[in-house]
């Protein structure tokens, strides 16, 4: 007997009817979760039946390998997952609000972060003194940022969700979205955000290359169709500006200083066919939200380490993965002599892979991932040419 949630499940009544469905099975153990692979018995293996009947019951997950030839695997629990604290999420999420609603606030004008002259000296001091404000009455200011911070939180939780019910699904054992805050200083670390994203920690182990290509392609890809309509809503309520000759690229300002923003092929086309011009277009706050949204989208789906697009990439590639890595990191490097900030991307990219721009393998890497699964990376692939922003700060 298996306890799982509070629920107390009977399993050997499942593996004594394996007989009935199965030519052969075999049984590992991975961390916290047993994998069952299954030989499903030719006269099982149409949709309906018996089978389908036996698997709705099944403690965990269940999913083709290999359809032609019968191929199950089943995954199941082995012991309660271990608790969450919800009030900890909880009030990371409120943190990144407030701080987006202070980003979106200091772009309309309202509300100014404080600067300072020292690079990290005052850091520390400033964090404090936005908590003071927000408490004193800066919060009242702080709600004219919503039509920024609202959409963007948004597209980042879908992102996030897609993940985590993707990762459910799977029987993955995961925590909930934890949102990084980021006060709105005027200082080189500060965030025109207010966050610094948001991620969730997986705390099972992941089977095979079918699982991490799905729940790693979940995010980007559900993620990409809030910011796309957030990025139409944006261009409907901006606006051309008359700037210096020949000026044509979008902008912010925030704090009372311009943000010039580089173009992806989505954006650039987009902003013409809904706002045709020759001037230069004030991004509204929305549109604003919009742009990094697909920014963040398309800077996810790089192939690199752990990002999403290295879990994508190992899924489809293997091994293989690494060698595209190198490639990317190649044309990042070049693309560094128009926008320093890349130099910065491939850091991160090593430490968000613990100094590495290979991919970890996953439990079981020799299963290969089923063929109709290639749509999936064809559709990441296309999502991320069209989001790629080559220049991300035009000056």
């Amino acid at each position: 007997m298996v306890k799982v949630a509070g629920i107390s499940i009977t399993v050997k009544g499942f593996v004594e009817r394996f007989s009935e469905f199965f030519a052969a099975w075999r049984s590992v153990r991975f961390g916290n979760r047993e994998v069952i692979d299954a030989a499903v018995l030719p006269q099982h293996r149409g949709p309906g039946g018996a089978l389908a009947a036996f698997l709705k019951g099944w403690p965990g997950a269940h999913y083709w390998a290999d359809h032609s030839t019968g191929r199950l695997v089943l995954v199941r629990p082995l012991g309660p997952s271990a608790p969450i604290r919800p009030a900890k999420y909880l009030l990371l999420f409120i943190a990144t609000l407030i701080c987006s609603l202070a980003a979106g606030a200091a772009m309309a004008g309202v509300w100014y972060p404080i600067d300072h002259t020292g690079f990290l000296a005052g850091l520390g001091p400033e964090i404090v003194q936005f908590a003071r404000g927000f408490v004193e009455g800066d919060w009242r200011l702080f709600l004219v940022g919503w039509t920024f911070a609202v959409p963007s939180l948004g597209i980042l939780l879908i992102h996030e969700l897609g993940h985590y019910l993707t990762a459910r699904r799977y029987a993955i054992d995961t925590t909930p979205p934890t949102f990084i805050p980021m006060p709105p200083l005027a200082a080189p670390l500060g965030s025109p955000i207010g966050s610094f994203g948001a991620f969730i920690r997986v705390r099972s182990p992941v089977i095979d290359r079918r699982q991490l290509l799905d729940v790693g392609a979940a995010g980007p890809l559900a993620g990409f169709v809030i910011a796309l309509a957030v990025l139409v809503w944006g261009y409907l309520t901006s606006e051309r500006v008359p700037f210096e000759p020949g000026e044509t690229k979008s902008y912010i300002v925030f704090a009372g200083n311009i943000l010039w923003l580089g173009d992806s092929l989505i954006t650039h086309y987009l902003r013409e066919w809904l706002l045709p011009g020759e001037a230069a277009v004030r991004l509204s706050l929305p549109a604003f939200a919009g742009w990094v949204g697909c920014f963040l989208t398309g800077l996810n789906l790089l192939p690199l380490s752990q990002l999403d697009g290295g879990h994508i990439a190992y899924g489809l590639l293997g091994r293989r993965q690494s060698t595209v890595a190198v490639l990317t990191v190649v044309g990042l490097l070049y693309l560094a002599q128009y926008s320093w900030s890349w130099f910065l991307w491939v850091v991160l990219a090593f430490a968000v892979g613990g100094g590495h721009l290979g991919h970890p393998p996953v439990a079981i890497p020799e299963r290969p991932i089923p063929r109709s699964r290639a749509w999936i990376g064809l559709i990441c692939l296309g999502v991320f040419v069209g989001t790629f922003v080559p220049i991300p700060f035009a000056h």
